[in-house]
């Protein structure tokens, strides 16, 4: 638990404060950072879903509690989601309204490929028992049942459990293992060659790639350009991880904390991944306690993403595909008066530019497969699968410029699209 006690005092926990919905309608903290308060449209959210709830748990003869419990309930909340944020979902209000097509969408995605992106087990000597911090705090205050198997002992942590846990227990196929770099050497949860051991003997057992693995490497540290090399030479990663602010658990003590915009330390590591074909790279930013300024001086802005947008020279090519980054400030007149400080994130809309007169249809309403665009239309006898030419797109709808008339209704369900293969 990293939230201090006067932290604590001004939260409430999930099950007693926030709204029971299927998909949280707010952000929730696991005790690592101070939640955000609740924005307008995640108000919006909840207030939808409550509504859509009713309408149909009333005629299914059912309460709202109970109705979203369900697969439709579940439905209701994405398809909420949508009508909120856009369509992002790939959801109908038939699934919504009916419990049994909802059961079946929920029943035919069962197999479908999880890809769990950091995972950590720690190695068999490791001894720090102030990591079983979280897992007091989640028995104590919301799953006292995750004890019933296992004791809050470090062996919970260790690669039989995770093992268990992961491949046996939940529903992932492929898991990413991960690690963190601390300024004591005997916190390493495990060392870069037992990340890569694991991955060795977990896929010569599954005969297929079932773990992939990161190099963690320390910026700015000893040493740390050679571990870059032994990577690329031996280790051969799936990925680079790092952390900006150094240690993850005392970030001001050793000076450790780096920024991915310096062109002087890190510039090398890039052009050394791009040469290796090495190129992803997981940054573990983090979300800022309340007091941030006091409690992290000096190094409280690593942890922010303003760094981000320097990441790669307009003047270099590094990210593939020829796509680069460039760096934008933006000057807001009349800040809101709303507690925003420098430092914190924000959604921030750019005019790009104006098509008028235009067919457009939901992103998600077109598919592209080898450069060759789709979109399935129906049609009185079903559904048809047509070609389509497409133009600009934003985040949410993708102009339309051939293939395609006014007035003709395209499909988002997923069944109703594989009916015309």
């Amino acid at each position: 638990m990293w939230l201090s006690e006067e932290e604590r005092k001004r939260t409430s926990t999930a099950d007693d404060a926030a709204f029971p919905s299927p998909v949280p309608t707010q952000i929730v903290s696991n005790g690592e950072y101070n939640p955000m308060p609740q924005t307008e449209k995640q108000r919006q959210v909840e207030g939808r879903i409550k509504e859509l709830a009713d309408q149909y748990a009333a005629k299914l003869n059912m309460d709202r509690r109970r109705f979203l419990k369900t697969a439709s309930g579940m439905a209701t909340a994405f398809l909420a989601m949508n009508q909120v944020f856009g369509p992002i979902w790939d959801v109908s209000e038939a699934e919504a309204a009916d419990i049994d097509m909802a059961d079946a969408r929920a029943k035919a995605l069962k197999g479908q490929f999880i890809f769990d992106d950091q995972t950590h087990f720690v190695r068999d000597d490791f001894d720090k028992e102030g990591l079983l911090g979280l897992g007091k705090y989640a028995s104590e205050h919301w799953n006292p049942d995750m004890l019933k198997d296992i004791p809050l002992v470090l062996q919970r942590y260790k690669f039989q459990n995770y093992l268990k846990e992961v491949y046996l227990d939940s529903d992932t196929t492929v898991a990413l293992l991960s690690g963190a770099p601390f300024d004591d050497p005997t916190w390493w949860l495990l060392s870069n060659d037992q990340i890569v051991q694991a991955r060795a003997a977990i896929n010569k057992v599954a005969g297929s790639r079932r773990m992939f693995a990161h190099t963690v490497i320390t910026p700015g540290q000893a040493g740390w350009m050679d571990e870059v090399d032994r990577g690329i030479a031996e280790l051969k990663p799936d990925s680079w991880k790092c952390y900006t602010i150094g240690d993850p658990l005392s970030p001001t003590t050793k000076g450790t904390a780096w920024r991915l915009d310096d062109e002087g330390l890190v510039y090398p590591w890039y052009e050394k991944a791009k040469k290796s074909g090495i190129r992803n790279v997981c940054i573990h930013k983090g979300l800022l306690p309340i007091d941030y300024e006091t409690s992290w001086p000096g190094v409280w802005k690593n942890a922010t993403v303003d760094d981000v947008a320097t990441f790669y020279d307009a003047s270099r090519q590094w990210l593939s595909g020829g796509v680069k980054e460039y760096a934008t400030r933006i000057r807001i007149d009349d800040l809101p008066d709303a507690g925003i400080k420098p430092g914190m994130t924000a959604e921030v809309k750019v005019l790009l530019g104006e098509v008028s007169d235009a067919l457009i249809v939901p992103l998600p309403a077109v598919t592209e497969q080898q450069g060759q665009y789709t979109s399935y239309v129906v049609r009185p006898g079903g559904v048809e699968r047509r070609s389509v030419t497409v133009g600009q797109n934003n985040a949410h709808f993708v102009v339309i410029l051939d293939g395609l008339d006014e007035n003709e209704q395209v499909t988002l369900d997923a069944r109703q699209r594989a009916s015309a293969e």
